[in-house]
């Protein structure tokens, strides 16, 4: 934790507001008079009915979401910070928000728990160890000079740019039951073996990622920073996904989380780009799917809460209280059952059953079924989760979602690739 965490200042801020409630009515009566809705602008996946009915319930507080494309949501931050009250957005845009000025520093002192946010997000480190930081680690951007500041700070400053909601160390999803060998590397993504029955995300700052992955693995490049390639870079590797989709090895490029379930749940594809939660939401309909460990390791993401710099008055406290609220635990604990990792370990875990923590972040055999949130079978007893525990998997991230220097370059050949 750093020494700012544990200022006076904080300290203060938090007797005053415990003061005011004491001198003031109950909460509730607050909230029934000054009841609250909140836009949140973020992508569908980001986004649950259950969470926004539960803070509804806890808070006084409702959310109303703005459901939009991951490209959308940084255009959206940019062009009318007027159209959303909350955003939820990857850490690996803020290069592109922050220098906008439409992003408003979070005060650190109003977040409760900022000082117990995972280390993974706050410095780049699973258990006092360094892991891959290979484009856009959190903790790089995760701090401003100031609240309206456009550029970010080197040090641990007041002013946060985001408040973690989830973030995973994502791989291949593959179809064991299609699949007659073992799969360890990301050079299977390109194996000529799967030609016809691979899929790459759509999303060019993400699948351009995967592909390096799979071709460092190949062992025909190597990068400095596969989350920030040279021109060079960039055009060898589109020559060489163009040369892979020209002998047919994609059955489909997907653009979004509905496009890979309904891939891998169908058989069209055993091996492809994929997300935690749509493994999650292709096992719940019975069908094998592992989110395969990699033996390069795996390529990470993280999103938060910011907030756009028109937000003021009732709806920013509002904000602040849904932020820390998410932080609380319940929040944690419902997105934890779908394979993500909250921002504070601590609190999720009081929200689950011994069992599900176990499996869920200490690699254990299940002690009992696994249930999705909604309740339906995820795993039966026994099971152990793909990649083991939070240290095996947050641990080996070799590199983070990130916007390149030469983003424009890179779309432009990106669009070259999916349309030859």
């Amino acid at each position: 934790m750093t020494d700012w965490t544990k200022t006076s200042r904080r300290s203060v801020l938090r007797g005053a507001a415990a003061l005011a409630g004491t001198a003031a009515f109950p909460a509730p009566f607050v909230h029934a008079q000054e009841r609250v809705t909140l836009r949140y602008l973020s992508t569908a996946v980001n986004q649950s009915p259950a969470i926004a009915e539960k803070a509804s319930e806890d808070l006084g507080i409702d959310i109303e979401y703005i459901a939009v494309n991951t490209d959308e949501v940084p255009r959206r931050v940019i062009t009318q910070p007027n159209s959303f009250d909350l955003v939820d957005s990857e850490y690996f845009s803020l290069p592109n928000l922050v220098p906008s000025g439409n992003m408003k520093g979070m005060d650190a002192s109003r977040i409760d728990r900022v000082g117990d946010l995972a280390s993974v997000i706050a410095n780049g480190t699973v258990d006092g160890e360094k892991v891959g930081w290979d484009g856009t680690a959190p903790h790089e951007v995760l701090y401003l000079e100031g609240q309206e500041a456009t550029s970010f700070a080197s040090e641990p400053t007041e002013w946060i740019t985001l408040i973690p909601t989830t973030y995973n160390a994502d791989t291949l999803g593959i179809r064991p039951d299609l699949i007659d060998r073992e799969i360890t590397s990301w050079a299977s993504l390109l194996d000529p073996d799967f030609a016809g029955r691979a899929s790459i995300l759509n999303i060019p700052s993400i699948g351009i990622m995967d592909a390096a992955m799979a071709l460092e693995a190949r062992g025909d490049l190597t990068y400095g920073d596969k989350g920030n390639m040279t021109r060079e870079e960039i055009d060898a590797t589109i020559a060489a996904l163009i040369e892979a989709k020209r002998a047919g090895q994609f059955r489909a490029f997907w653009s979004n989380f509905q496009e890979s379930v309904n891939l891998m749940a169908s058989g069209e594809v055993v091996i492809q780009s994929m997300w935690s939660p749509a493994v999650t939401a292709v096992r719940t309909q019975g069908v094998p799917c592992i989110y395969q460990p990699l033996q390069e390791g795996y390529r990470a993401w993280a999103s938060g809460f910011g907030l756009p710099r028109t937000i003021e008055g009732r709806k920013e406290d509002a904000a602040y209280e849904f932020i820390n609220w998410f932080l609380s635990g319940w929040a944690g604990a419902h997105l934890s059952k779908q394979g993500y990792y909250p921002a504070v370990l601590g609190t999720a875990k009081e929200f689950m059953e011994p069992y599900e923590w176990a499996y869920w972040y200490e690699g254990a055999a299940a002690e009992q079924d696994i249930l999705a949130p909604d309740g339906r079978l995820l795993e039966e007893a026994g099971a152990v989760r793909d990649g083991g525990s939070y240290e095996e998997r947050m641990g080996a991230v070799a590199c983070w979602n990130a916007v390149m220097d030469e983003n424009q370059h890179m779309v432009r050949k990106w669009n070259e690739f999916i349309a030859a």
